[in-house]
């Protein structure tokens, strides 16, 4: 069955990084852009970066814009998002999707506090 499986998640400082990890299985993952959305606490969720089947192009969200980094590995069907100088505003549940939300995982929790 399809599924998408995010990790990496957790509790760091202001100003620190994690890099979470998507591991898609069950669909042509290849063919398909990808996404990383965001929940912050009681807000809707917002697409914060977006990367074309074959890494030609991303796209990122203002908020997130030069400090994040989208990225993946079609052998390993496999996205990631790098990011860097966290900020608290940047706490919330974060999921990996297709682009078109057809497949859309369980989300993994990142949270920025000193």
């Amino acid at each position: 069955q399809v599924q998408l499986v995010e990790s990496g998640g957790g509790l760091v400082p202001p100003g620190g990084s994690l890099r979470l990890s998507c591991a898609a299985s069950g669909f042509a993952f290849s063919t398909y852009a990808m996404t990383w959305s965001r929940q912050a606490p009681g807000k809707e969720r917002e697409p914060i970066a977006r990367i074309t089947r074959g890494s030609l192009a991303m796209d990122y969200a203002d908020s997130v814009r030069g400090r994040f980094t989208i990225s993946r590995d079609n052998a390993k069907n496999m996205v990631y998002l790098q990011m860097n100088n966290l900020k608290p505003d940047d706490t919330g549940v974060y999921y990996c999707s297709t682009d078109d939300f057809t497949y859309l995982g369980q989300g993994t929790q990142v949270t920025v506090s000193s």
